[in-house]
């Protein structure tokens, strides 16, 4: 497919991009870090500017658009709302106008944290009830998404993982340091999601496209998981991967609950998704014991050792 990405700079474009470039024409969109992506062209457009990307749209001919691009922390959402509004709503909306008047396949990324975590597992029917501002305002995209493109579809994408990429990080990047320094990990034992390797995510959006699904998308991992239990399999991964000559120290975990860690957006408890829909279709993401094993055999400076029966 030719494919039009937006949010190209960010970990999940950088993880796209990475690992579908030879298979996919990509063309990747950022506005304020060029991103190093062999194999896919880059431009760098502002999607508050909607008569850059009406031109764009209107000058190339694409099969589908990722719309990948948001203000995606949490806490820097609740501090800056009306920023908020116009990247992860406003121009959401913007574009799938233009994508509807092209007649352009969209695949938008949403967000698990669109629920207020009370009754988790969510289906993709279950009501929206966020609780921050970011929540709400990715909740308000999916609503005008589906309003102005009815083909389009909407992917809710889990607490993701994976291997490293320049200028963008995950948590499980503040992972890695953390026991790189020796420091403790401190834990949610009650904030439950459904990781998932986002090297697995990202073919799950390219299903979502090349299927022809419309509406909403569940693109969670297999398991249901607390961040403590995530810990628990991670501490014992890398003490299987790391290589002793590397020196590097034992993860230590600590079990804390999200009361004692005060943060500016509210975190839902429980939004572990539900993914038949997608499942039917044929996404397969891995456990996280198997994508854990799998990025970390790929980071630079970890060697791994044999660990014995699997």
């Amino acid at each position: 497919m030719r494919l039009l990405l937006t949010g190209a700079s960010g970990f999940l474009g950088q993880t796209f991009c990475r690992e579908l470039a030879a298979e996919h024409d990509i063309t990747g969109l950022w506005h304020s870090r060029e991103p190093l992506l062999p194999g896919v062209r880059l431009l760098r457009v502002d999607l508050t500017d909607e008569l850059a990307l009406a031109g764009l749209l209107e000058r190339e001919r694409f099969d589908a658009v990722l719309h990948a691009a948001a203000l995606a922390d949490p806490n820097a959402c609740q501090r800056e709302p009306e920023l908020s509004l116009r990247i992860n709503v406003q121009a959401t909306a913007r574009l799938a106008d233009l994508c509807a008047r092209h007649a352009l396949p969209l695949a938008f990324t949403s967000t698990d944290l669109v629920f207020d975590g009370t009754a988790g597992p969510y289906a993709e029917d279950a009501p929206t009830s966020p609780v921050s501002t970011y929540g709400e305002h990715k909740a308000r995209a999916e609503a005008e998404v589906l309003e102005r493109h009815p083909g389009a579809v909407v992917c809710r994408m889990p607490l993701m993982y994976g291997r490293p990429v320049p200028g963008a990080r995950c948590f499980l990047d503040g992972m890695l340091d953390m026991v790189a320094r020796g420091e403790t990990l401190r834990l949610f034992s009650d904030e439950y999601r459904s990781p998932a390797d986002a090297a697995d995510a990202v073919r799950g959006l390219v299903l979502a496209l090349s299927s022809g699904a419309t509406g909403v998308l569940h693109l969670g991992g297999p398991e249901r998981l607390s961040r403590l239990d995530f810990g628990r399999i991670f501490a014992h991964e890398l003490a299987q991967t790391l290589a002793k000559s590397n020196g590097w120290p034992e993860a230590r975990l600590q079990a804390v609950r999200q009361a004692e860690v005060p943060m500016a957006a509210a975190r839902p408890p429980d939004v572990s998704l539900l993914c038949g829909r997608a499942f039917r279709l044929g996404y397969a993401p891995a456990p996280v014991r198997e994508g854990l094993r799998r990025v970390l055999a790929g980071i630079e400076g970890i060697e791994a050792v044999d660990s014995g029966p699997k």
